[in-house]
């Protein structure tokens, strides 16, 4: 049974030439990188959010913020242009990421149970880690793509397959968390000494850089024309004009959802335990806004997929809109059905807008210089997240005033967008960045 289970997975994960481009060895590594994230998450949110009553769980939390993700914060934006220094090491910096939670891992299974603050660095480390794999996926997929394949569709295969791996953890980490509360970290730890040694049997393509170049997407280089310049530019002033104004325009409606979902993540998991609606149990409760969280998100990987890159300017704009207009509801018609179609309307939205992201990236920014484009765009949604749970943890528990800032925060947002929209408008051609 296990065998035919890992020859259909194989046979899956290989269609349409990724097994020939290597694509589907970054798909599997992904999965069991998902795979051990979720173990630790478990493991975490037994021991900080979960053994502890709510008034002592949200001073733990928000040292747990402090500690882990305002240093995070600081470090995040420098990790993609560090990336750009190594073009030649994404599988030794994938394994390293993957090396350096196993380590963690075991570390913090030894101090889990008694909760000190001994585990927030160890936890941080295990985040930095975690964001720079993401990084470093984001920019691989590009030189594994199958010529069958579109690059939204890849991204859309390898975050489904992390998205069915994080289900199957779940399950797993709620087992390992019966037999003691250092199990999952335990199992953690196994599961990243697999991905390292998988990491370098990835295709040697991950390590080839030929042909590309760094794209400049703060600088903005002047006396200079949209062109290719092949010579190294002067010092230059900060921008972010520099990639074309769709792709910021898609940067921007992008933040505000991944702002909207750190914020929804910690604000709904202290307020439906603390205030539980619908008369459901707080557990449930959790449960079902966790679940339509993750179906949204796998739905929109779907979304992707069939979509592909048909109108990705209206295609983030419109998930900008739904995910607005999904808050706002929330806050004016507070109650059990509103929160779970506003969980799993933010996982649909941050999802598909990612992906629509993905497409023009893919269509605006060129071929020599896309792989430095995605290190940097990933960095900023990895700080929005940061940014939104920040403020999802400093508010106080209120649903109807939390959703409120939240729908205001995005509906600006929104509107932001909607006007860069009609300023742009709805080019084919792709823009001719400048790049360096």
């Amino acid at each position: 049974m296990v065998h035919g289970t890992g020859r259909r997975i194989r046979k899956a994960t290989s269609a349409e030439g990724a097994g020939e481009s290597g694509l589907a060895k970054l798909i599997e590594l992904h999965a069991l990188n998902s795979f051990g994230d979720m173990l630790i998450t478990i493991a975490l949110a037994s021991t900080i959010f979960f053994s502890v009553p709510t008034g002592e769980a949200r001073g733990r939390v928000a040292l747990y913020l402090l500690i882990t993700m305002a240093p995070f914060a600081v470090l995040a934006p420098v990790v993609g242009p560090l990336l750009d220094r190594l073009p030649h090491g994404r599988r030794a910096a994938m394994a390293m990421s993957m090396l350096a939670r196993a380590v963690l891992a075991w570390t913090m299974a030894g101090v889990i149970s008694g909760g000190g603050i001994a585990l927030y660095p160890e936890a941080l480390g295990v985040l930095v880690a975690s964001k720079a794999y993401g990084v470093v996926r984001s920019v691989v997929v590009p030189r594994l793509l199958p010529s069958r394949l579109s690059l939204v569709k890849a991204n859309s295969r390898v975050t489904l397959a992390g998205l069915l791996a994080t289900g199957v953890a779940a399950a797993v980490g709620g087992v390992l968390h019966l037999i003691g509360p250092s199990w999952p970290l335990r199992g953690a730890f196994l599961v990243f000494v697999i991905g390292t040694l998988m990491a370098f049997h990835l295709p040697h393509a991950v390590d080839s850089a030929k042909g590309e170049q760094r794209a400049v997407l703060h600088a903005e280089v002047h006396g200079e024309g949209s062109h290719l310049i092949h010579h190294k530019p002067p010092p230059v002033k900060a921008s972010l004009r520099t990639v074309g104004p769709s792709v910021i325009l898609a940067l921007r409606a992008m933040s505000a959802m991944k702002w909207l979902v750190g914020f929804l993540v910690m604000f709904l998991a202290f307020l439906l335990r603390s205030e539980p609606i619908g008369g459901l149990r707080p557990t449930l409760a959790l449960g079902l806004v966790a679940l339509a969280a993750g179906t949204g998100n796998a739905l929109g990987s779907v979304l992707g997929s069939w979509l592909r890159t048909r109108g990705p300017e209206p295609t983030i704009t419109a998930m900008l809109l739904l995910a607005t207009c999904a808050t706002a509801a929330s806050a004016l018609w507070y109650g059990v059905v509103t929160v779970i179609v506003v969980a799993g309307t933010a996982g649909l939205a941050a999802s598909l807008g990612k992906l629509a992201l993905d497409a023009l990236i893919q269509r605006d920014v060129p071929e020599a210089v896309r792989t430095s484009a995605f290190a940097r765009s990933e960095t900023l949604m990895q700080v929005s997240w940061v940014g939104g749970g920040a403020v999802g943890i400093l508010l106080p528990l209120n649903g109807v005033l939390g959703l409120s800032v939240a729908a205001a925060v995005v509906g600006l947002m929104l509107l932001w967008t909607i006007r860069s929209l009609f300023r742009v408008g709805l080019r084919r051609r792709p823009a001719a960045p400048r790049i360096a």
